[in-house]
């Protein structure tokens, strides 16, 4: 049975003045003055819309007008094509249907509002005037006066020849329906699972198809369904986060320099099969994100909207205001009525068509300030985001966008990439916030940076990591990360590599299949610390990015030619335009005789014991203890103490941490299993049940005595949820101590 997705409707505007979301936090009233001032544009906007536009819901399918559409004209049926291309003196519709030569009847006409229409009826057979798949572009008069061919603006694909540069605009219209499911090249992919419920927290696993071949080629949507997803699934992952879906003419810049926004990039394969990758993902239960760029676009010419119709402005700012100096792109005009409509139903688009189920936007500090956030510091003054430095036309974007997308699909989610920290960004627009569910929680991954370049072990600072990954806004969620693609792209290292450097060459192999290092096993057990601290305190949710989980060594490296830095001019040297460090060697973390399958092991595990335990999103979150002598970390999330000892040679026995609830407790999970690369000194095998005593600990009311051996990490749980042999079970997860499902079992 074919799934179709049933709409939310759209919600009134609440009566208030944009204020309502200072009751978490009354020292917004400083700035209330701009919170009812950007309110009052939001209001108006969404007035304006229902007044001219027929409501919010018509506006923001602006694909169904604009672009290539089937419908009729005095009786005939055919193609409508339409631009909005104010600018423009002429326009014709060009491709393989005519021979790159129009005819008469192939030149648009302009509208009032700077529309050019054009209807091409089909031919006397009933056949479409131009084929499915077939070559389309818009040649254009600019207000300059020059002619250029152009990819319509609303394309819904673009393709390069191997022995073209420039990329062409396809005429996609699959002439034929597949059965649900059904993946055939030549017919429409029709859905057949429904969207996965919104999850309690998001265990995300950040992803690029083009580089997620074990091979040095670009990989498809179509291998990446058949290879990559079982992998997610296995790990325990219950959301996947693509990049570069857009198309975008260079690859290199790894998909944030788009050029086509309606557009699946080619290089991975055709709409239908991004349609089946989205739709086996649902039938494994897992919600797909799709990483959106917003925020700028690219500057080319040739083959994206830029200049499309002759003038620097269209959709973007005039000028220098719409061009991004340190991106060397554009900027869009969010006050734009027509840019408006272009980016809101872009976003709608993605999640109507594919059947995505949210978004992370990509550059949001960017977006909300007139200064981009680059040379400024962010002290938490709220002077810094709510003034003259603040872009309050894309501010309110970024809340049209979210009242859409929570309103047409309930369980959509949306991630916002800020690193200002912008007070109220994930606060509901329904009470003046902008609107997102989660924030990025960026600052971790640098804070973990930080403390790798320190090479004393005793100089880490048990109080700092705590307080980083903890500093985030009251009643605002966050998704934390320990790295993401940031961190994995040449010029930065991993923290595998910042760990373990050059030893990762020549030291991974297990004991007796190779020669062993010190800076090995020490980068081994403090990978696996470091990740399970940042998915156990440093947000709602977490994010990984794909490989990283078992400390794949390297760093991407996508391939390119010499260039020149826009901003600085300095010459950039290339790689020959190779594909051999843009890949994902997954056959590292497959191999029985090398230590990435302790990585992975331990990845898995920790993501299934939230699976398990629930305790990204449990409400009782409590740190009783920030050693600076002993370095040592407890707390409690939900019904579980976490242990770790980051201390580099000493292990305590007996040692007292504090805990909520009266035990007994058990040991579930430890970094020390032999699955996981350790020693087991500290192991589930052991069955110790650990019985607490009563009296103020730590703060705590109750208390227990453990065994933590250096560098080691642990988690308890209350004893009649802990099985030492669960993992022996034909569905077991290797070194995860847990009875059945779990408490608090969900996906």
């Amino acid at each position: 049975m074919e799934y179709v997705d049933e709409y939310g409707p759209i919600s009134p505007i609440p009566n208030h003045d944009g204020t309502m979301c200072f009751k978490w936090d009354n020292t917004l009233w400083s700035a209330a003055e701009h919170f009812k001032y950007r309110w009052n544009v939001f209001k108006n906007i969404r007035a304006a819309i229902d007044q001219n536009e027929g409501g919010f819901e018509k506006f923001s399918q602006g694909y169904k007008y604009y672009g290539f559409n089937r419908g009729e004209c005095n009786g005939q049926t055919g193609i409508w094509y339409r631009e909005w291309a104010p600018g423009a003196k002429a326009l014709a519709l060009v491709g393989d249907f005519n021979n790159w030569a129009p005819a008469e009847g192939h030149w648009a006409f302009k509208n009032q509002y700077g529309t050019w229409e054009l209807f091409l009826p089909d031919k006397p057979d009933g056949t479409s005037a131009i084929p499915h798949r077939t070559k389309v572009k818009a040649r254009i008069e600019g207000a300059d006066g020059s002619w250029q061919d152009k990819i319509p603006a609303w394309i819904k694909w673009s393709t390069q020849e191997w022995n073209e540069v420039l990329f062409n605009g396809v005429y996609w219209d699959p002439p034929e329906k597949g059965a649900p499911g059904e993946v055939d090249p030549d017919k429409q992919y029709t859905f057949k699972y429904p969207r996965p419920p919104k999850p309690r927290a998001l265990r995300i696993y950040e992803c690029h198809v083009g580089m997620s071949s074990e091979e040095p080629k670009v990989n498809s949507y179509l291998e990446f369904r058949r290879d990559v997803l079982p992998r997610i699934r296995a790990l325990g992952y219950n959301a996947i986060q693509i990049m570069a879906i857009q198309e975008h003419a260079y690859y290199g810049s790894f998909g944030y320099h788009v050029t086509n926004f309606f557009g699946v990039s080619s290089r991975c394969g055709t709409p239908e099969e991004l349609k089946a990758l989205v739709d086996e993902a649902h039938r494994m239960g897992i919600i797909v994100l799709m990483d959106i760029v917003h925020s700028h676009a690219s500057k080319n010419t040739n083959d994206g909207i830029n200049m499309f119709d002759g003038t620097d402005g269209m959709y973007f700012h005039g000028g220098p205001r719409g061009n991004h100096w340190m991106w060397d792109s554009r900027c869009f005009n969010y006050g734009n009525w027509e840019t408006m409509r272009f980016l809101l139903s872009n976003a709608r688009w993605w999640m109507d068509e594919y059947k995505f189920d949210g978004y992370r936007f990509d550059g949001v500090t960017s977006m909300m300030y007139h200064h981009h956030g680059l040379s400024y510091t962010f002290t938490g003054n709220y002077g810094e985001y709510f003034g003259m430095n603040t872009d309050v036309d894309a501010v309110v974007y970024l809340m049209l966008v979210n009242n859409l997308l929570h309103d047409l699909f309930p369980n959509c989610v949306t991630i916002g990439e800020d690193v200002s920290g912008m007070p109220a960004f994930c606060r509901p627009w329904q009470e003046g916030g902008v609107g997102f569910d989660y924030r990025l929680q960026m600052a971790i991954a640098d804070k973990w940076i930080e403390v790798m370049k320190l090479h004393d072990d005793y100089a880490w600072n048990m109080g700092n990591l705590v307080h980083t990954l903890t500093n985030r806004r009251y009643a605002e969620a966050c998704v934390g990360y320990a790295e993401s693609h940031d961190q994995a792209l040449v010029g930065d290292k991993t923290i595998a590599f910042w760990l373990m450097d050059k030893d990762m060459y020549d030291f991974m192999a297990v004991p007796g299949h190779g020669a062993q290092s010190l800076v090995v096993d020490r980068g081994v057990a403090l990978h696996k610390m470091i990740r399970l601290l940042t998915i156990a305190l440093g947000g709602e949710s977490y994010l990984n990015f794909m490989g990283n989980e078992f400390g794949h060594p390297e760093w991407i490296d996508f391939p390119r030619v010499d260039s020149y830095d826009p901003s600085t001019g300095k010459f950039v040297p290339g790689n020959g335009g190779s594909l051999h460090l843009c890949r994902r060697r997954w056959d590292l973390a497959d191999a029985d005789f090398l230590k990435y399958k302790f990585l992975n092991a331990f990845d898995r595990a920790m993501c299934h014991l939230d699976k398990a335990f629930g305790y990204m999103s449990a409400p009782n979150t409590y740190i009783s203890r920030k050693d600076e002598g002993d370095k040592m970390i407890v707390f409690e999330r939900g019904d579980l103490v976490f242990v770790f000892n980051f201390h580099p040679g000493q292990s305590y026995q007996d040692y007292r941490v504090g805990c909520r609830e009266a035990g007994p407790y058990k040991l579930v999970l430890s970094s020390d299993e032999e699955v996981f690369g350790g020693y087991r000194n500290n192991t589930k095998e052991n069955d110790v049940t650990f019985q607490t005593q009563s009296g103020n600990f730590d703060n705590r009311p109750h208390s227990f005595q453990v065994y933590a051996p250096a560098r080691t990490c642990a988690v308890y749980a209350p004893a009649e949820w802990a099985d030492k042999d669960a993992d022996r079970k034909p569905h077991g997860i290797p070194g995860l101590g847990i009875k059945d499902l779990g408490p608090y079992f969900s996906r």
